[in-house]
């Protein structure tokens, strides 16, 4: 299931047929036991968020845009990742698939794709009922004077709906015996540390990667003289420090072909140079958590966060109510405190052997 809002995955698979696979929008059988999906939004506007679209699409009429435009801008950035979740708790609860493999878009997609659960709940308990009951308030007067109609009841009705289809999806993306990530990188420089701070990413959204394929290595005795010698050397080197960085993490190698990897063969064929024949890839590698909740004496409690390659300097953190607040670089991660711990006061936090321990303690 393809979740990249630029789809590749009929592309893949080398089938036939238009620009944009419209026999993807919904699950194609490839083979027995392999069907793949390339989510299209415009499907699911129509789908799930028909009232929504609908509303957004006429207030943005009154700024002058034209039907295609509005229509065009109505699709708002999480509909996409909303969707997709949306699937894969419906296909978890009725059993549908043994495995599903979600080919995500690069790092900052993906991160926005896996933080949607905890944002909407955020917002489904703190903003929506007072929001909801606002415009209840509101909407006889501001629709005389307004020259944009307030949502009716029924818009705020519809979101609720969408949320409810996605209950339970966080605690699904968070259970490594269920869900792990597997990062996908090449070896050259740049491309390395964009995968580096992919898995801290991962790890401060609670989500555990299992896995490390390399792509595209050059093989040994590749011709090509100089031009080649120097790239082989280059990613040999790369290859060091991602064993190195990733450890205690497999780090699997696939090299490149002669050939461009379209179609099923070719796929076969790269699977077992990932995989080889006997091992199954749909197993978790592992479990380890990337935070777990600790007691450490009387009083006293440690959150540990899995965080690898991180820096002292580049981490902040806070205690706000009932959540830990944990940033680094540009990223917030809001954890949630157990009953336990929400009187507690951070009072001393460590990095150590790549984690991240925040002790608390009660005040005075």
């Amino acid at each position: 299931m393809s979740v990249d809002p630029a789809h590749s995955l009929g592309d893949s698979f080398g089938l036939p047929g238009d620009l944009f696979h419209g026999s993807t929008s919904q699950p194609l059988t490839m083979r027995p036991n392999l069907d793949i999906f390339e989510l299209k939004i415009q499907k699911e506007v129509k789908r799930y968020w028909g009232e929504i679209a609908q509303y957004i699409t006429s207030v943005l009429r009154t700024t002058g845009l034209s039907g295609v435009e509005a229509e065009e801008l109505a699709i708002f950035p999480g509909m996409e990742e909303i969707s997709a979740l949306m699937y894969v708790n419906l296909y978890r609860k009725e059993g549908k698939y043994d495995v599903i493999v979600l080919d995500c878009a690069p790092t900052a997609e993906s991160i926005r794709f896996i933080s949607m659960p905890r944002t909407l709940d955020w917002y489904m308990k703190h903003v929506f009922p007072m929001q909801r009951n606002l415009f209840k308030a509101v909407r006889p007067i501001a629709n005389r004077i307004s020259p944009v109609e307030l949502p009716s009841d029924s818009y705020f009705g519809n979101i609720l709906d969408l949320f409810r289809r996605l209950e339970g999806v966080d605690q699904v993306l968070e259970d490594p015996a269920v869900t792990s990530v597997r990062l996908v990188t090449n070896p050259e420089q740049m491309v390395m540390r964009e995968t580096q701070r992919a898995f801290v990413y991962f790890a401060l959204h609670g989500m555990t990667v299992d896995d490390i394929i390399v792509n595209r290595v050059m093989p040994e005795g590749v011709g090509g003289g100089e031009f080649f010698a120097g790239w082989r050397e280059s990613q040999q080197r790369v290859l060091g420090e991602i064993e190195t960085y990733f450890q205690p993490l497999k780090v699997r190698q696939v090299p490149l072909f002669t050939e461009e990897v379209v179609g099923m063969e070719r796929l076969d064929r790269l699977a077992q140079a990932a995989y080889g024949v006997d091992e199954d890839p749909s197993l978790a590698l592992r479990t380890e958590r990337s935070y777990t909740f600790e007691k450490t004496g009387e009083e006293r409690y440690m959150v540990k966060l899995h965080m690898p390659f991180a820096q002292k300097g580049e981490i902040g953190l806070f205690k706000k109510n009932d959540e830990l607040v944990v940033e680094i670089g540009s990223l917030r991660r809001h954890i949630g405190l157990p009953a336990t711990m929400v009187g507690l006061t951070p009072t001393r936090a460590r990095l150590e052997e790549g984690y991240l321990r925040v002790e608390l303690e009660a005040a005075g």
